[in-house]
Parts: structure tokens; sequence; C-alpha cells
């Protein structure tokens, strides 16, 4: 029997189950990977307190990442909200000490309802720490600016320039994800010498929770399952997509991503790449 390639994600729980966590095991098991997972911090608005992140301990976080390598291993790894410094450190050893390769950094730092999901005191420890160790970061607009020390970013030219400055960071690859533009859903991929999109079409919808932990989760199933990297991002940007155009809520807050969409529809649209 061939086994399924083996995936770690280490992030925060969310409560509504549409990002975090609870999205990166959906996507791993719709893209036939065994999904593992450390929790970082569970997010939850609790009704008295109104706090919001709750965070996980080190001693908590280390355990489940021995577990999980001991009981099963990893082939691939990608991260998700750290929260604090202590946290990034703490994951940036347990990877440095492993013999994982294939890592896969979305550096979260705002969610979806505008909650704050990385202390101002991490942002060096990410650069410094935690980028230099990942085959690709995966930034939104928002992200990369503050990576690039809050410079604005309002054109694709901007990402581009954006991509190639980050790289300097020392991740192999660096797609920026222009999702926040106007007009099409264009990412930018550079990895050191070439710069390439990825273009789909904007979808008219507010049901996006999740869309950044989906897309980071599938390129690193994709990269882990052996895929060349404009491939995995390619495959991975029509995962996102179709599970975009498929989003819903049941309430009136934003709703999630449908993790299922694609293999229930197929693909929704064609993404187009270019190589600049």
């Amino acid at each position: 029997m061939n086994y399924p390639s083996r995936v770690m994600t280490i992030a925060g729980s969310a409560a509504g189950g549409s990002a975090g966590i609870q999205a990166d095991l959906k996507t791993f098991q719709e893209l036939d990977v065994y999904g593992m997972s450390v929790v970082t911090a569970i997010v939850g608005r609790h009704p008295e307190t109104n706090k919001n992140v709750h965070p996980q301990t080190m001693e908590a976080i280390e355990a489940q990442f021995y577990t999980a390598i001991q009981q099963v291993g990893a082939d691939g790894l990608k991260t998700g909200m750290l929260f604090t410094k202590e946290v990034i450190e703490t994951v940036a050893g347990l990877i440095k000490d492993s013999e994982i390769k294939t890592i896969v950094v979305d550096p979260v730092m705002v969610g979806k309802m505008n909650s704050k999901l990385l202390e101002n005191d991490a942002i060096h420890a990410l650069k410094s720490k935690l980028i230099p160790l990942a085959r690709m970061i995966t930034p939104n607009i928002p992200e990369a600016s503050v990576l690039l020390g809050d410079r604005p970013l309002h054109t694709l030219q901007d990402l581009e320039q954006a991509a190639v400055d980050l790289h300097a960071l020392g991740s192999k690859y660096v797609l920026v994800k222009g999702g926040r533009l106007t007009g099409p859903a264009v990412d930018v991929l550079y990895d050191g010498e070439t710069l390439t999109t990825f273009e789909a079409p904007r979808i008219d919808t507010v049901n996006t929770s999740g869309a950044g932990c989906t897309y980071s989760a599938a390129i690193t199933a994709y990269l882990t399952k052996g895929k060349p990297v404009a491939e995995a991002v390619y495959l991975a940007k029509s995962f996102v997509t179709t599970a975009i155009e498929y989003g819903f809520s049941y309430t009136d807050i934003v709703g999630p991503t449908y993790h299922i969409a694609e293999r229930k529809y197929g693909e929704a649209y064609p993404i187009i790449v270019k190589t600049i």
C-alpha cells in the first residue's frame, strides 16, 4: 500500500471551522495527504471578557509537535498563526531540529474580522528566525507591507518588487498574494530569478474566511506530493479559487470557503500563468 504524504500544520484553532487548523486539515484531506496539527492558540471571542485569542503554552506546543513526529513523522509542514515572539522562536527551533524539508510559512497577522493575530514584537523574530527556514512564504498585501517596513503596495508592479525584496529575507520562493488589488486576483511568485504571475477572475463574494490558510495549505500539500513549485501554486490557486466561488455563510457574518467544491464541481476557472 502506498501511504499518503504526511503534512503538519502549526497554527491557530478557529472555532468557527473556516480558517486556521480547521481549514488546513480540510484542505489536506481533500488533496489526499495525511494531516496533523499543532495548535498554537485558540481563536474564539468570549462573550463576557471579549478576549479573542487564547494562547497555548510552549510546553503544549512542543508536546503536540513531538507526539506527531514520533507517532507519524512529517514530510511537509506549514505555519499559520503563531501570535507571539516566543512561539515563533520555539517553532523555528523545532523545525531546525527536525528533518522536514518542505516548509511553507504563511505569515498570518490579521484575521478576516480584523482580529490581531501577531503581536508587534514578533515581526523581527518572524523575519530573522522563521522565514529563512522556509521553502516558500505566502504573504498577502498587508502582510507583505508589514514585512517591508509598512511599504504601500497598490499595483501589480508594487507586488512584483515586493516579491523580489522579500526574497532577501531568506525564503527560496516568495508568493505575494494580490487578492486585495482591484481587477483580477493576481499573485506573484519569485524564485530568485524569475517572476511568474497567476491570475484568476475576481469573485464577487465576502465569504472568503480561511482563503489564505487554504491556499498555503494546498501549496504545502502539493509540494509535499512532489509537484514542481509553479505547478503546486497553479493547482493550489485553482483549488482555493473554486472554494471561494462556492463559498457560503450560515449567518450574516463572513462565511467560509467551500473546501469540497473542486472535487464536487470541478475547476471553476482556468488560471492564467505568465512569466515576466
